[in-house]
């Protein structure tokens, strides 16, 4: 079997998370929003708990978090929930980067359509945003600032916590994607000022199909967000459906797990990324790691093996390594990385690019054998 590398598109879930599924499968069968019976009301407490588990890892309020189907749904009703309060505000217009997940590019692109006017930001080679060239941007109508926080394609960490100082001074809401950075830099997202911010459990060793919206309050009132759909009152009508509890439950262990872990897997993943690079210097291959790694998460690396298809490369040692060379969500048909592109990068260098992510599971002693025969067949392509 290979080693896994593709941790930025799912990580493979916890076993203490799974078992804290599998309990609340067996044991709690009730729906967490029944009020007349005691199975109702054990469910709630499941979900309740989970609450406080996400709230303290991200040093918020447990009112402040809002249960979605992941960082999608989050991000759609983050900004397609402000419409109504832009349009009676006169505040309609929006700025986000161009390097934002397809959840974020293609809601503003709606707004657009509904009468919002986008600016859209690109970063340097660096993969990183200036922050003052976006703050420049923001006008007296401006509704929402949309940026994430580390990119999911070249592991780059954005400017937020400058940006989210400035913009609580302006007024102006902040939304942050914080889908690769939740559960890793834990300090970071602790103390930079945000409104709104969205993630799904899957990128830290939770389960598929849940996530969350974080609603900030200011002055104890919470953004102003409506819902983006209808058909029922649950979490206090911002997303209706039955509450999946133990979902629920496996994101709020996978929580519990990353706020009492989090400092002793950067050192592991650090390690990690010390022995690709090592890896990559004895192979005697010429290479590009992309973007500034002074601004780079320790998880992450995207790296161009100059003169090497990327798609030849991944099809042909296959057995070798899962890694990819873009977000999950452009996969099914292969076209050059929008995130690379965007970052000013010659085509030639995009097209010999792979991302490559991992985790606190990832072996070394597997990574060692594995990893150097993918930069085998990668030197026999070349």
């Amino acid at each position: 079997m290979s080693i896994y590398l593709d941790y930025n598109a799912s990580a493979p879930i916890d076993l203490r998370v799974l078992d804290e599924m599998v309990d609340v499968y067996r044991n709690y069968i009730g729906n967490a929003d029944s009020r007349t019976h005691d199975y109702g009301e054990r469910a709630n407490k499941i979900v309740d708990n989970a609450r406080v588990k996400v709230a303290s890892l991200l040093g918020v309020n447990k009112g402040e978090v809002f249960f979605t189907s992941g960082a999608t749904e989050s991000n759609n009703i983050a900004i397609q929930g402000l419409e109504a309060y832009g349009i009676e505000t006169c505040k309609t217009h929006i700025i986000t980067t161009s390097i934002e997940h397809k959840a974020v590019l293609e809601t503003v692109r709606v707004m657009e359509k509904r009468g919002f006017e986008v600016d859209i930001i690109s970063p340097d080679q660096s993969g990183r945003i200036n922050s003052e060239e976006l703050l420049s941007r923001v006008r007296a109508d401006t509704l929402l600032v949309s940026v994430m926080h580390v990119n999911n394609e070249s592991g780059i960490i954005q400017p937020v916590f400058e940006l989210g100082h400035e913009l609580a001074e302006r007024n102006v809401l902040f939304h942050v994607d914080a889908t690769q950075s939740c559960g890793k830099l834990v300090d970071e997202i602790r103390n930079f000022k945000y409104n709104m911010l969205s993630f799904s459990a899957h990128k830290l060793q939770g389960p598929q199909g849940i996530g969350v919206l974080v609603l900030r309050k200011k002055k104890y009132k919470l953004p102003p967000v409506t819902p983006i759909m209808y058909g029922g009152q649950q979490e206090h009508g911002f997303r209706p459906g039955t509450t999946p509890i133990a979902l629920v439950a496996g994101l709020g262990k996978s929580c519990e797990i990353a706020e009492n872990e989090y400092r002793s897997n950067a050192e592991k993943t650090t390690n990690i990324k010390k022995e690709i690079v090592r890896l990559l210097n004895e192979s005697g291959l010429q290479y590009t790691i992309n973007g500034n790694q002074d601004f780079c998460i320790s998880s992450t690396l995207n790296i161009c093996i100059n003169g090497v298809s990327s798609e030849a490369l991944m099809l042909s040692a296959k057995q070798y390594c899962g890694i990819s060379n873009g977000s999950a969500c452009t996969s099914q048909s292969y076209s050059s990385s929008y995130v690379l592109t965007a970052m000013g990068l010659p085509q030639e260098q995009i097209e010999s690019s792979i991302r490559v992510s991992w985790g606190v599971e990832t072996k070394i002693k597997q990574l060692q054998i594995d990893f150097k025969k993918f930069l085998d067949i990668a030197k026999s392509i070349y």
